[in-house]
């Protein structure tokens, strides 16, 4: 059997194996043919120390090194797009188009490209001069950066394609990705790109390097390795918490993407106002990919009525009628069936779904289940368990002070969206819940579905624990994201030549924005 080989230093050479997996198409639920390796820690080792050896090199790379590699990665991406819609399509069920082709593919590579530009730019680094004390200071690299990608966004988030990537390298680290092994296919032709746009840009051997796989204990091993410099996760709670531990304990930044269930409130006024629109934008963001999002809307808070009661069943019927989407795996599938009948044994009712669907593939119902609020606050803690997949729960509250105690008791979220009529009727219900839901998110909505993170500068895609490991950094939103992968370094009394481009008398490209005296400008000191 063939197996393919990793991307170690600056070469594609055979794995140290301890073991050899290959992906599953999960619309058949048929094996895929690649086979693949999972790697003994001396392929994570030699990872090490290429990559050690990298940030060494490019500490003194120029930025404009940095943003044409990735304008570079970003074409050849671009140039190779079928092979790799192809390879996410088989690996992941997830449409061709649109859904691959047509959103996820471009935002990659319009992410590479804002990265590019923040590099090339250097504002991100926030350089503060104050000349008068002779010291000065500004964001630098970190060192090597460890990027496990999640199953849900192969292209966009990916280990080695994704924002976390494209952020890391932008401020100036190597990265040692690590493939999902759901799809490891389509992280192949990803880094046999980013391999080749590397060598183009005259990176050092070492900036790009990638595994496919590694035993559990070697990746705790690799996050709390002296050599590292971060890690970027994005996945379970459970795998978070234990690569947090390990990098805790080893006094490593470790930037998580864990847990949201997203909670949504949907006030009486916006039902009376516009119901029909309001069950189509919850059906959609909640079942489209078979809610495989981050963002998906988990939770809905309603005020008893006749309106709500309205709403509950006409989206148990939608629910129903709607087609079953592929879930990514049959961990995901298993997963999603052992908490929803958890929330389920906990009292919640369910209105539709709850069992599993019939079909090829991994798949599991559209479901739909219901509490009250009293129930909900007697057990707060089960109820907010994440359903990953397509399954939300609505909870009814008898008035907007119960609505409040259900925002108190949720942990922290990505995101919470409020729905109110337009005309002012809803503005005290608003004033009561949205302090409460501010606190509790990343980004807060209104009168949309949480579904859909813009790559935008102001994006907060992040948010308190379990959201992620910190609430003061974003995963989406250039040029904010790269400041996970950055240390502050300062200057005090160094010799102007000695000091970093951005950090010297006259501003190295006359755009970039400096504090200086106080001030932000684009002048010379």
């Amino acid at each position: 059997m063939h197996v393919h080989s990793v991307l170690i230093g600056d070469n594609w050479r055979p794995a140290q194996q301890v073991g050899v997996f290959q992906a599953t198409n999960p619309a058949t639920g048929e094996q895929l043919p690649d086979a693949y390796p999972r790697s003994a820690w001396a392929d994570c080792e030699a990872a090490l120390q290429a990559a050690r050896q990298a940030a060494d090199a490019m500490r003194s790379l120029p930025a404009e090194a940095l943003a044409a590699f990735l304008e570079t990665y970003a074409g050849n991406i671009e140039q190779h797009a079928e092979a790799i819609v192809t390879a996410a399509h088989l690996e992941t069920a997830y449409p061709r188009s649109p859904r691959l082709a047509d959103v996820e593919l471009p935002r990659t590579v319009n992410q590479l490209r804002l990265a590019a530009g923040a590099a090339r730019e250097g504002s991100w680094a926030m350089p503060t001069i104050d000349a008068p004390a002779g010291i000065r200071s500004m964001y630098g690299p970190l060192g090597p950066v460890f990027v496990l990608g999640p199953n849900n966004f192969p292209l966009a988030y990916g280990g080695v394609s994704g924002g976390d990537f494209a952020s890391a390298i932008a401020a100036g680290n190597p990265v040692i990705a690590k493939a999902h092994p759901s799809h490891p296919t389509t992280s192949r032709l990803f880094a046999e790109q980013a391999h080749l746009a590397a060598q183009t840009a005259g990176l050092p051997p070492g900036s790009v390097q990638m595994l496919y796989d590694m035993a559990p204990e070697d990746g705790l091993r690799m996050v709390a390795d002296p050599r590292i410099g971060a890690t970027a996760f994005t996945g379970s709670r459970s795998g978070g918490m234990r690569l947090k531990q390990a990098a805790d304990a080893a006094g490593k930044p470790i930037y998580l993407e864990m847990s949201s269930i997203n909670p949504v409130v949907i006030l009486p006024g916006a039902l009376r106002e516009r119901f029909d629109q309001v069950v189509g934008d919850f059906a959609t963001s909640c079942l489209m990919a078979a809610g495989q999002f981050c963002t998906n809307p988990g939770l809905v808070i309603l005020l008893a009525g006749t309106d709500a009661e309205k709403f509950a069943t006409a989206m148990a019927e939608k629910f129903a009628q709607a087609p079953v989407g592929t879930l990514l795996s049959a961990g995901v599938r298993d997963g999603l069936a052992a908490n929803v009948a958890k929330v389920v044994k906990a009292g919640a009712n369910a209105l539709t779904g709850a069992k599993p669907a019939e079909g090829a593939g991994y798949r599991y119902s559209n479901t739909l289940l219901r509490v009250d609020g009293v129930k909900f606050l007697a057990d707060a803690h089960t109820f907010q368990t994440e359903a990953f997949g397509n399954a939300s729960l609505l909870v009814l509250a008898s008035d907007v002070r119960e609505a409040e105690a259900i925002l108190k008791t949720l942990e922290g979220n990505l995101t919470g969206s409020i729905y109110s009529d337009t005309q002012g009727g809803d503005d005290a219900g608003y004033a009561a819940l949205a302090p409460i839901m501010r606190e509790k998110v990343g980004r807060l909505l209104n009168d949309k579905m949480p579904t859909g993170v813009a790559v935008s500068p102001a994006m907060q895609h992040g948010g308190p624990y379990p959201a992620t490991g910190h609430p003061g950094f974003t995963a989406v939103g250039i040029p904010a994201s790269l400041v996970r992968f950055a240390a502050l370094q300062c200057y005090d009394n160094v010799r102007e030549h000695r000091l970093p481009l951005a950090l010297r008398n006259k501003n190295p490209n006359g755009t970039m924005w400096r504090r200086v005296a106080g001030k932000w400008t684009t002048d010379d000191v």
